[in-house]
């Protein structure tokens, strides 16, 4: 197949799903085509089955915001035609939808391609869900060929504010041979260099994700005489109240920021522990990479993590903001070698039994048949 697709080119979880799902396609033998503004972040080479197109905006003094979806939307119109695309698939719903529909029926005289949404979170939850959007995101969802979803609790977010059920939940995924466990990585002893415990978290920073309850954590760790160092992953809006808050509680020495980087399985694949305390993850992708690698993880019970993590299984779980029991929990497992262990290998059989690429890919390629076949039926009728 010809696979257009379009992803927020920037450090989350959208566009992590979307290039890799791309990546993959690729190796089985699809060609795919991001059209995107910038090359998304874990697009790393393109080849004669995976290509770029940008975005190129028009710049007008009348326009005070230049129009990206309009842009966007001719650029996807453009690609079809050109590359004569099976379907086009976007991910996040707002402006992704509404600019895939309207490149759609700007050539559907020519050719149909069929829209395929899938939803991540954000888009539903909080941008979707502004009384504002409201109205367009639920046409974009109604006009859409096809809408999936990364979980179980996306979709009931879903159905309950747009009163739309036509979704099929096909979650996020992990390459089981990229993401593994290297506690020899000389990275272990730059970041630990006295053998410290390392926790980790990784995000883009919002403050949805809560990165200031890390720190909170990582006092309490402290506090408590165990030697261990935070390693924050990632950047954002968030960034410089993390750090002021590290300086604020004496800890600034003992925090580290790498910034964003392309290889985060190197990061999480010498952790001991990983901290997740957002008060809104509708699937939680950092927490799957972790336990891919063998860490467990100390998390909240929102969303769609608890569908991911198993609360005394695989991590520990609890409620938003209470900081005193993910230190607690973190404590106990730094403390317990052979817990923080078991922990770890059962994490790993989940992620690779119920979450690898090998499982979820073909999931993907199944509803884009069924997509098309049913856009090509309707065509001929």
């Amino acid at each position: 197949m010809n696979i257009g697709i379009t992803v927020y080119p920037t450090y989350g979880g959208s566009g992590i799903v979307g290039s890799e799902l791309g990546r993959d396609l690729a190796e089985r033998g699809h060609n795919v085509h991001f059209i995107s503004s910038v090359l998304p972040t874990r697009v790393t080479e393109l080849n004669e089955r995976v290509q770029f197109h940008e975005v190129e905006m028009m710049s007008y003094a009348l326009f005070e915001h230049q129009p990206y979806d309009l842009a966007l939307a001719t650029k996807m119109a453009t690609v079809a035609r050109a590359e004569k695309l099976d379907l086009l698939h976007v991910h996040y719903a707002i402006p992704h939808s509404i600019s895939a529909i309207l490149a759609r029926e700007s050539i559907k005289q020519k050719m149909y391609v069929p829209v395929i949404t899938t939803l991540h979170g954000t888009d539903i939850t909080l941008v979707g869900a502004d009384r504002s959007y409201l109205p367009i995101t639920r046409y974009g969802l109604q006009q859409s060929d096809g809408v999936t979803a990364v979980s179980k609790f996306l979709k009931q977010a879903t159905i309950e504010t747009f009163d739309f059920d036509d979704i099929e939940v096909i979650p996020n995924f992990i390459c089981p041979l990229h993401y593994t466990r290297t506690p020899d990585s000389p990275l272990k002893g730059e970041l630990a260099p006295n053998g410290e415990r390392l926790l980790v978290h990784v995000s883009n920073f919002r403050a949805v994700k809560r990165p200031a309850d890390c720190v909170e954590i990582m006092a309490g760790v402290k506090a408590a005489g165990k030697a261990a160092r935070l390693i924050f992953v990632g950047d954002g809006p968030e960034l410089s109240a993390v750090r002021y808050r590290a300086e604020q509680m004496g800890i600034k020495g003992d925090v580290t920021f790498v910034g964003k980087q392309a290889n985060i399985a190197d990061y999480l694949g010498i952790a001991d522990v990983f901290l997740l305390p957002s008060e809104l993850e509708s699937f939680g992708l950092a927490a799957l990479e972790a336990q891919a690698c063998e860490v467990p993880v100390v998390a909240t019970r929102i969303g769609g993590i608890p569908e991911v993590v198993g609360d005394g299984e695989t991590g520990f779980l609890s409620d938003v903001g209470d900081v005193t029991k993910m230190t607690a929990d973190t404590l106990r497992l730094l403390g317990d070698e052979e817990m923080r262990r078991n922990f770890g290998e059962r994490g790993r059989r989940n992620a690779v039994e119920r979450y690898s690429t090998e499982k979820i890919i073909p999931q993907y390629i199944a509803f884009y048949e069924r997509v098309v076949k049913k856009a090509k039926a309707a065509a001929a009728a």
